[in-house]
């Protein structure tokens, strides 16, 4: 089959994904081998492919927005029909038996593995993956446009979770890319008003174009005080004015799998009146179900720019420059 596959982490301006012919895999026991529709490009495969994330092997095939067909079954696995249309997202699997998986915190598990790091991904035309971490996929939404919820989407929900957003609040989203685009689609079906500050234009009139009622630079303070706030972007020296326009009480999820460094906070300025900070690790399956159910109710429609297999060095190079409207989605 063809894939992407990433022997050495390089800047992305160095193109350091080969297309290759590699084998095919086979399903083990429990798992579904998938024949890819799509898969959605992520600033975690950047991180991924430019070494943020250290490499867990020789070589990997980086994408975990993945929808396709299951194509074959290993053994004891028929959770999900053959030609049953599915879903991979990050997490791939967890030990099931630690105190974070038994009290509902799988993303906090120590032996979680994650597709397209720990694992090959979708920058593939086939992949594989535990049939119990597999997600159904309506016929109704086509696959490009699904592969965003399955990362953008997912961690989007989990990080307006954790940031508690109430029906109505008034919400700053730091950076406007793949996840955010998804997330104001929520926080507007929940009735929020939304403030979004983000350093590229076109990504402003996107934002407005979604709902955004106030718009403004990367670290513009927003005209009202925020109850909830995510940031987004992968950069650390936007968390300080993020903090300064919480309302008292009011809280900051950070939402990157890495954040550059964030400098030094000021106790009054920054944290006083009780003003909250917190990360956002992954995502449970939970998170996953929550997210596609609510992709139907409202409906989500992510905004998708197509690459074929082959240009994912391209695609990437153009989401780390943020020069995508929306999603980048590889099509096989």
């Amino acid at each position: 089959m063809r894939a992407m596959v990433l022997h050495r982490p390089a800047p992305i301006a160095e193109r350091p994904l080969r297309l290759e012919e590699i084998e095919r895999p086979r399903p083990a026991a429990g798992e579904l081998l998938v024949r890819v529709e799509a898969c959605g490009i992520c600033r975690t495969d950047l991180h991924v492919v430019e070494g943020e994330l250290p490499p867990q092997g020789e070589r990997i095939v980086p994408g975990h927005q993945i929808v396709g067909r299951v194509e074959a079954q290993g053994e004891g696995a028929a959770r999900f029909a053959p030609g049953a249309r599915v879903g991979i997202a990050w997490l791939r699997s967890t030990c099931g038996t630690c105190a974070y998986c038994r009290r509902g915190d799988e993303n906090l598990c120590l032996a979680s593995r994650y597709t397209g790091w720990s694992a090959d991904g979708g920058f593939a035309e086939y992949a594989l993956v535990p049939q119990a971490f597999a997600y159904a996929i309506p016929d109704a939404l086509d696959a490009p446009s699904a592969t965003p919820l399955l990362c953008a989407g997912i961690i989007g929900w989990r990080a307006l979770k954790r940031a508690r957003v109430a029906p109505g609040a008034r919400l700053g989203l730091y950076g406007f890319g793949a996840s955010a685009h998804i997330a104001i689609q929520v926080a507007r079906h929940l009735g929020c008003e939304v403030y979004v500050m983000t350093r590229d234009e076109r990504h402003q009139r996107l934002a407005q174009e979604l709902g955004a009622v106030w718009t403004g630079g990367a670290s513009a303070r927003p005209p009202v005080a925020l109850d909830s706030a995510v940031v987004f972007a992968p950069a650390g020296e936007l968390v300080p004015p993020a903090l300064e326009a919480l309302d008292a009480g009011g809280t900051l999820a950070l939402a990157g799998i890495y954040v550059s460094e964030i400098p030094a906070l000021d106790y009054d300025r920054h944290l006083f009146r009780e003003r909250n900070l917190c990360s956002v690790t992954a995502n449970t399956r939970r998170d996953g179900e929550e997210l596609l159910r609510l992709a139907a109710e409202i409906p989500i429609r992510p905004h998708t720019t197509r690459f074929a297999l082959e240009e994912a060095n391209e695609a990437l190079f153009r989401l780390k420059h943020d020069a995508l409207r929306g999603a980048g989605v590889l099509v096989p």
